[in-house]
């Protein structure tokens, strides 16, 4: 991948293309005053070399962090669910390893496709389907945000699927893709309401997800790790939807959408009586406050990515096709 060699004349590409949208979108009153409805007027989030530009240094900023386990070299270029779980990653190395990262191999991506929604306001953002050079050959999945013209572009999910598993978008004549609304009734499960959904699913079952890695196995997982002998494990699930943590969707060229949002969990291992807490990994530990004995509490974000059928929720499963959790912080009693 190639990095954008004039950063300037594309900002002023694009300023150039929202002026001239802006101007077309001039509204005359009666009295003969002008009046511009920013928020109304429908654009292309980015342009493709801008969004190739963002991407370049995401990944410039994503290196030198993992480098140097130095929290502010990408903390301006992350955000959301990828925000909270980096800057965790981030201490844990830098706590562990102060003098930063010996096995760090930059993070370098190929094969890249841009998919940028044509929408009205803010935030404004775009999906990045690349070919890591880590993790074989799954495909990293990042949304880009940003919530005005001058601010950096930010990742707020990054999510990990399998080869294929990214569906055909809806786009216009110009290659423009279709945002589709958080409470949008199109789909079997509105956007804003799948993050809950998840999180209930993973308590209670049901049958509004799709059998798979990140819901029915995972349900299994737990179940059977739930009582051990001389430990327990509790889990609870909660949604997270406020800021950069809200679903972001775009329309799949079946009229479904692909959907990717955040969940909340926290898992409490208590030991039984003269037992104790197995040790956990020096990552774990370094992110603990307290001193574990009895009880070990750890809390995690998990962003999801998810195909949402158009259609009857009572009909349509939702199929969770990747995920990327981390943990967060813990508490030892």
């Amino acid at each position: 991948m190639s990095r954008v060699r004039s950063p300037r004349r594309l900002r002023r590409l694009e300023r150039t293309v929202l002026t001239a949208a802006l101007t077309a979108a001039l509204a005359t009153t009666a009295s003969g005053c002008v009046v511009v409805h920013g928020e109304r007027v429908v654009l292309p989030a980015t342009t493709q070399a801008e969004a190739a530009k963002a991407l370049q240094e995401f990944t410039d900023a994503y290196n030198k962090a993992d480098q140097t386990y130095d929290r502010a070299e990408d903390a301006d270029y992350v955000t959301g669910a990828l925000g909270a779980i980096d800057a965790a990653r981030l201490k844990a190395g830098h706590i562990n390893s102060p003098d930063g990262n010996s096995a760090h191999t930059p993070l370098r991506f190929t094969d890249v496709t841009y998919t940028i929604p044509k929408k009205a306001g803010w935030p404004r953002w775009f999906v990045a389907d690349a070919r890591g050079n880590k993790g074989g050959d799954v495909r990293w999945l990042m949304v880009f945000v940003r919530h005005d013209l001058n601010e950096t572009w930010q990742v707020a999910y990054l999510t990990l699927v399998e080869p294929g598993a990214v569906p055909e978008f809806a786009k216009d004549k110009d290659g423009w893709a279709e945002p589709v609304p958080a409470d949008s009734a199109s789909l079997a499960v509105p956007p804003a309401d799948l993050s809950e959904n998840y999180a209930t699913y993973l308590e209670k079952g049901g049958s509004g997800f799709a059998a798979g890695p990140h819901t029915s196995d995972w349900r299994k997982e737990r179940a059977k790790n739930a009582v051990k002998p001389g430990l327990a494990t509790q889990y609870i699930d909660q949604p997270l939807t406020d800021g950069d943590y809200a679903p972001l969707a775009l329309r799949t060229a079946d009229g479904g959408a692909l959907v990717f949002f955040t969940t909340h969990h926290f898992q409490k291992q208590t030991a039984a009586p003269n037992a104790s807490v197995p040790v956990p990994n020096r990552n774990v530990r370094a992110l603990t406050k307290g001193e574990i004995k009895q009880t070990l509490t750890m809390e995690f974000v998990s962003n999801q990515v998810a195909l949402d059928p158009a259609g009857d929720a009572a009909k349509k499963q939702v199929s969770v096709i990747g995920r990327v959790q981390g943990m967060t912080s813990a508490q030892g009693g």
